[in-house]
């Protein structure tokens, strides 16, 4: 989980592109079983109802083959993966459902991804159907290999990077950063246009306005958020804080369009200036676009999560 957080965000969780990630949450859940060979639970009651599951994989850690006597008479085996659709009697007719099949070969280490969507998805809507998995190990014409020439790590024996997990890919439906304001849509395809600069009136310089024209406009300004100081850091992996920026300044009479006025600031400020309506105040200085920064993190099952969470980060500002 963690490379995979380095690939789809830099050092401070800003996502490089926001199609390198599919969906907005990745998770990773533990094997459940502790040790039952070739047969893994997982627990994935932290899925919220509204999640959208978009795929989802199991991934086993092959180990080293142990050394043989005599010559090896195989170097590819088949590994399938079944959803179990009666505990006690998985091999019974109609006791597994086939997620998948391929090949593996028998030489090297590594870990080796199986889809099994479909699977989750049935756990997902009632999570009583949720009997594990099975996974088999055959020779090239069908028939079981006992013992097992290939061996993959379990959730007992061997280290925590290499114990049997299931990682799921899901979307829930807020993915996707905020656009920038534009100008007012074309409501009433009669009316005509506005102009691409709005007229601004003539205003007689005041005590006010002098003041607010030696005051610094309104831009982007640093922001470092150390997850540790605000009391974060027990649940957050990765990063250990970003830059969130933060915008300030003032937005003087009149607007320039290097503050990236919305049409609504530049009416307001007009009526501000002129003091057309009691109680208007000049516009105000705020992002106009925001990014996602992505967070790697411990949920409250202990679960492995990392979830991008949109409008984090100001990426410009204007007078709003």
């Amino acid at each position: 989980m963690v490379d995979l957080f380095n690939t789809v965000a830099n050092a401070d969780g800003v996502t490089k592109n926001p199609d390198i990630l599919e969906g907005n949450t990745v998770r990773s859940f533990l094997d459940k079983t502790h040790g039952e060979k070739m047969r893994f639970l997982f627990i994935l009651s932290s899925v919220g109802k509204n999640e959208k599951i978009l795929t989802a994989e199991l991934h086993l850690f092959r180990l080293w083959p142990r050394a043989t006597e005599g010559p090896k008479r195989h170097h590819l085996c088949q590994v399938s993966v079944y959803q179990v659709l009666e505990q006690s009697e998985p091999d019974a007719p109609g006791g597994k459902k086939l997620l998948a099949a391929r090949l593996v070969p028998l030489q090297g280490s590594g870990w080796e991804v199986f889809a099994i969507t479909q699977a989750v998805r049935d756990w997902t809507e009632d999570e009583s159907s949720n009997q594990g998995l099975l996974v088999t190990v055959q020779g090239l014409g069908g028939s079981l290999l006992e013992p097992s020439p290939l061996q993959f790590a379990s959730g007992k024996d061997h280290h925590e990077s290499k114990k049997p997990m299931l990682v799921l890919f899901t979307d829930d439906g807020r993915r996707g950063a905020s656009q920038p304001a534009v100008s007012f849509p074309d409501l009433q395809p009669q009316a005509p246009a506005l102009p691409a600069k709005m007229p601004v009136p003539r205003v007689a310089g005041s005590r006010r306005t002098r003041s607010l024209d030696r005051l610094q406009p309104c831009q982007r300004h640093p922001l470092s958020v150390d997850f540790e100081e605000i009391g974060w850091s027990g649940w957050i992996i990765s990063p250990r804080g970003y830059n969130a920026y933060h915008c300030k300044g003032s937005c003087p009479f009149p607007l320039g369009e290097n503050m990236r006025p919305t049409n609504h600031a530049t009416v307001q400020s007009i009526i501000n200036a002129l003091k057309l309506s009691e109680g208007v105040s000049s516009p105000c200085c705020v992002p106009d676009k925001l990014y996602s920064i992505n967070l790697l993190y411990f949920d409250d099952d202990e679960n492995v999560v990392l979830k991008q969470y949109d409008d984090m980060v100001a990426g410009s500002c204007g007078c709003h």
